[in-house]
């Protein structure tokens, strides 16, 4: 298991975050993700912590609190020590009725902070993430509050999901401006099917030093080999109750092919080689792994040990790569046209 420093932080996070959306959901949109109880997230806690997964990922509105109460009382049970464990979890969602218990304001973050750590049972949360953008929040307000929680020991660093590219290198600027703390990482949806964020995300995160948290690596159990054209999948499996993320299937369906050649002959999953493809992506600082058993959490860690050639990444990016847009084909062009002056450019010659 690799370990990476998380955007410009001294953290190391291991290559894979264990997701814990599958604990404790029972009714409602949570059930049909996933209703591990305390004794089987234990296990699949466990399992990670001794596969060497330091990074464990929840939020405050998985199953309503209870996914964050099961973690915190696993790592409890567990006896694992702080500081060998890196625990993010997020604020934004509804935890209440009534304007307020939503957002990324001041009071609801302020108010967030305490109930998670009440409920993980732990002194300081090591990754605070906003779950979202809010419009109706300033962004500095958001900024400055997350700072002072930093500054008062709660909150070591601080991170930010599924925000424009746009909006984070605001925040970055009002953090740089005011020597507040900023946002070193970005949680988002990226798959070999959904490369969406590689248009304007992933060079900002290049370019600022912010690291990438991936949720959904499966496309929500889509790339897991289960589905596919003439595949529906196993009933009661979480894409034929929960149809989420939105995905092109078709472009899905050339991904699953392509990869299951590559799968087969390696003698390994398809859910491995989809995994494998996003841990070689050098922007990628963790991959978001979640199970519902011992065996998927498993097969999600032997993607660790899989490595893809040049051959086999080609043939994946022909099937998977997004088409030309606009102004991306024109800074291409121009940037190219760039490249060829510069590569021109006598040695010594001034630029």
């Amino acid at each position: 298991m690799r370990h990476h420093p998380l955007g410009r932080t001294g953290l190391f996070v291991s290559e894979l975050c264990l997701g814990t959306m599958t604990f404790g959901g029972s009714d409602g949109i949570w059930g049909k993700i996933g209703d591990l109880q305390q004794a089987d997230a234990e296990r699949l806690v466990g399992a990670a912590l001794d596969a060497g997964i330091n990074f464990i990922d929840t939020a405050d509105v998985y199953s309503g609190g209870v996914s964050e109460q099961i973690t915190g009382q696993a790592l409890k049970n567990l006896k694992v020590v702080r500081d060998s464990v890196v625990v993010a979890t997020k604020v934004f969602g509804e935890t209440g009725p009534g304007p307020n218990m939503r957002g990324a304001s001041r009071g609801h973050i302020a108010d967030g902070i305490k109930a998670s750590l009440k409920r993980l049972q732990l002194d300081h949360i090591d990754l605070y993430q906003i779950h979202g953008f809010d419009p109706a929040t300033p962004i500095e307000e958001t900024v400055r509050a997350l700072d002072q929680l930093v500054r008062h020991g709660h909150v070591r660093y601080v991170g930010v999901s599924n925000w424009a590219a746009w909006q984070i290198v605001k925040a970055l600027g009002i953090a740089e401006r005011h020597g507040l703390a900023r946002f070193e990482s970005l949680q988002a949806y990226y798959t070999v099917a959904g490369r969406d964020l590689e248009r304007e995300l992933v060079p900002m995160l290049e370019s600022e030093g912010v690291g990438l948290m991936v949720w959904s690596p499966l496309a929500g159990g889509l790339l897991s080999g289960k589905y596919g054209r003439d595949q529906q999948g196993e009933a009661g499996s979480r894409r034929t109750q929960f149809d989420f993320p939105p995905v092109n299937r078709e472009r899905a369906w050339d991904c699953v092919d392509a990869m299951r050649v590559i799968a087969d002959a390696k003698g390994v999953s398809v859910a491995q080689i989809a995994l494998a493809w996003l841990l070689q992506q050098p922007q990628v600082t963790s991959v978001i792994v979640g199970a519902k058993r011992p065996d998927q959490l498993a097969d999600n860690i032997a993607a660790t040990r899989v490595a893809l050639s040049t051959d086999e990444l080609a043939a994946i990016d022909a099937v998977s790569a997004l088409p030309a847009e606009y102004p991306g084909w024109m800074l291409e062009r121009q940037g190219g046209a760039r490249r060829q002056q510069l590569a021109g450019t006598p040695p010594g010659s001034s630029r």
